[in-house]
């Protein structure tokens, strides 16, 4: 951070690390970072389903699903965090081994390493994150499920 970076931009930066830890399947995390009106903007992988989820708990699914197909994923952040007083963002890698049972995926496909990647932008209020909006690599993602 620069000089010239404000208190609360401080205070936002420190909100990826718990951020990083929830999606690596830390849900007690979940409230002490996680606005209760929380929404998350994301297209979803399978192209079904809408593209927000609202509240703590469809997070904590969201989250609970995606380490249920890879149950050894791992989050790690390669760029950032680079924050404001009000946003909060981060590019990350993520690897694990697919477990199965995602939609159309080639069952050749169970036991894979898969790895992606992605952008987070999160709003943050009071020190809590209130909106997000994931920009994943999901084209990779099926590719490497066949």
């Amino acid at each position: 951070m620069s000089a010239h970076t404000t208190n609360a931009a401080t205070l936002n930066a420190e909100l990826a690390e718990p951020w990083r830890q929830l999606w690596n399947g830390d849900l007690s995390i979940t409230d002490r970072i996680i606005a209760q009106d929380f929404v998350a903007h994301a297209a979803p992988i399978t192209g079904v389903g809408g593209d927000e989820i609202h509240g703590r708990e469809a997070l904590n699914q969201w989250v609970s699903s995606i380490n249920m197909l890879l149950p050894d994923l791992n989050f790690e952040i390669t760029v950032g965090p680079i924050a404001t007083d009000d946003y909060l963002v981060v590019r990350w890698t993520a690897r694990g081994t697919y477990g199965g049972g995602f939609p159309g995926a080639s069952e050749d496909a169970v036991g894979s390493a898969i790895t992606f990647t992605g952008t987070d932008t999160l709003r943050v209020i009071d020190g809590m994150l209130v909106e997000y909006w994931a920009n994943a690599d999901s084209l990779l993602f099926v590719q490497q499920l066949g």
